[in-house]
């Protein structure tokens, strides 16, 4: 098997996902700039957050199937298909890591976890020590969104004694969670998760006028779900608490961000699904692996979505 994957690694990571496949395997990692030197012969590409459009894919005539991650929209599917390549996803794979991601950040933000650490290592003095924070059983988990990594969100929030609300497109049954509207979920949630497909500024300044002013959003799913302008403007004027974020409208997070500077946010560059290091987790490439080893040898690969 001929594969490329495509994005930017350091070389510590490309160590390590080369380990991941068969050694008689091609695998060939490299950035877009020089994608070009190895796309004729290639049978198989993995785009890391890279565009797959008509213009890479005209340059790769053996190309066969594309494996991406959670999310493809990166990926021409229409394209894909006029040509007859397969296009899979790895939807479900790195669910646990952004739950575990997510709830690390609801928890560092009401244990107060960067402000204390910060002040150990400043070594403040003890009658310098001033904190608000709370217990998170009791409190309402609003969650936006039941796939994979919502659906398990809800139950970690149920397992901590938490209140559970959530909102779908298409209404799903979770024993101990409430199905509600956008505006009731809004108004009664003292953390709102996001955990839905790209929906471009779904939170807005209306949403945010809608929320408790101690409510605590949470975005650990797409940067494009958020109107961060209206979201600095709601922190500002603390129209809501504060903020965990993982994802944003532009990636990387510009260094002149607003974000960057305020007090109520804390902030992650993107590492929610990839726990293992740096642009790595361990499972998604194993998936990966494991998936056109199917396709090599002739059998449907999983999550195909063309």
């Amino acid at each position: 098997m001929n594969v490329l994957i495509i994005g930017d690694f350091p070389v510590s990571t490309k160590q390590k996902i080369y380990k991941v496949f068969p050694q008689e395997w091609q695998v060939h990692i490299t950035n877009l700039r020089s994608a070009p030197l190895y796309l004729s012969s290639v049978e198989a590409i993995i785009p890391e957050h890279i565009p797959v459009n008509s213009s890479l894919l005209k340059q790769a005539p053996q190309l066969k199937i594309i494996q991406t991650g959670a999310g493809y929209d990166n990926v021409d599917v229409a394209e894909c298909t006029h040509r007859g390549i397969k296009v899979c996803n790895a939807a479900g794979v790195n669910a646990n890591a952004v739950v575990e991601h997510t709830l690390a950040l609801i928890l560092s933000w009401f244990k107060n976890i960067p402000y204390l650490d910060c002040f150990m290592k400043d070594q403040q003095p003890a009658s310098q020590l001033t904190y608000n924070g709370a217990e998170i059983a009791g409190k309402t988990l609003g969650i936006v969104g039941l796939g994979n990594v919502g659906a398990r969100m809800a139950h970690i929030g149920l397992a901590l004694n938490m209140n559970a609300l959530a909102y779908n497109h298409h209404p799903r049954h979770i024993s101990g969670v409430r199905m509600v509207d956008l505006p009731t979920l809004y108004k009664n949630s003292d953390i709102i998760s996001l955990h839905i497909s790209a929906t471009h500024h779904l939170i807005n300044s209306q949403a945010f006028q809608q929320m408790k002013s101690s409510a605590l959003l949470v975005n650990t799913s797409r940067g494009s779900i958020v109107d961060e302008a209206a979201l600095i403007s709601a922190l500002k004027t603390h129209e809501i608490a504060g903020a965990c974020l993982d994802v944003f409208e532009q990636e990387p997070l510009p260094m002149d961000s607003p974000l960057r500077h305020l007090s109520n946010v804390i902030l992650t560059p993107h590492t929610a699904g990839l726990p293992d290091s740096v642009k790595f987790h361990r499972r998604r490439y194993e998936f990966f692996k494991e998936n056109l080893t199917r396709f090599a040898k002739g059998e449907k690969p999983k999550n195909l979505v063309n």
